[in-house]
């Protein structure tokens, strides 16, 4: 069996500001947004980052004990949906809870995406979806940079197909006891 890899611009262990809790966040390597602001245009070129397989980052997560989230960030994840899907499914077969950020909202993933986009979109628990707008940035959005940007509950969105907020408290609203 090939494993696939993913190029991948960084890993963030233990992160605290790309989704509630102790999370792991995986950067993809290239996007084709280059949104005006973006907080990582280091991420924008496709191929120059580290290669990695699916297994490999899925070790990388479980090693710590701690993490039970895990987000994928760019660059652009739907860039690279095959892969980013094989992990989200063996991430989700333990028990993580996964997001992802991407810059296409979800009505263009679920009109326009490819069939990869689509089986992505579909393994997600939680989608922040938009391009960064500078001139909607907000310092002050909870895992969010500009104020066009959703927190969607994938598995509403999809059965009702439409997007659907997340309600849950520890994604948008005040901290849970």
């Amino acid at each position: 069996m090939i494993q696939q890899t993913i190029n991948i611009a960084g890993i963030m262990e233990d992160s605290i500001v790309d989704g509630p809790g102790l999370r792991t966040a995986i950067f993809a390597q290239g996007c084709p947004r280059r949104c005006e602001g973006c907080h990582n245009p280091e991420s924008w070129a496709f191929g120059t980052g580290t290669d990695m397989t699916v297994q490999d980052l899925f070790w990388r997560v479980k090693k710590n004990p701690l993490v039970r989230g895990v987000t994928f960030s760019g660059g652009e994840p739907f860039s690279q949906a095959e892969p980013f899907t094989e992990l989200a499914k063996l991430l989700k077969a333990n028990g993580y809870e996964v997001a992802s950020y991407t810059g296409y909202t979800f009505e263009e993933l679920l009109e326009n995406g490819t069939p990869a986009q689509k089986q992505l979109l579909a393994t997600l628990d939680i989608l922040v979806d938009g391009e960064f707008v500078l001139a909607q940035r907000n310092l002050d959005l909870r895992f969010r940079g500009s104020e066009n940007q959703r927190i969607l509950d994938v598995p509403q969105s999809l059965a009702q197909g439409r997007a659907v907020w997340c309600t849950v408290a520890r994604w948008v609203g005040e901290r849970q006891a």
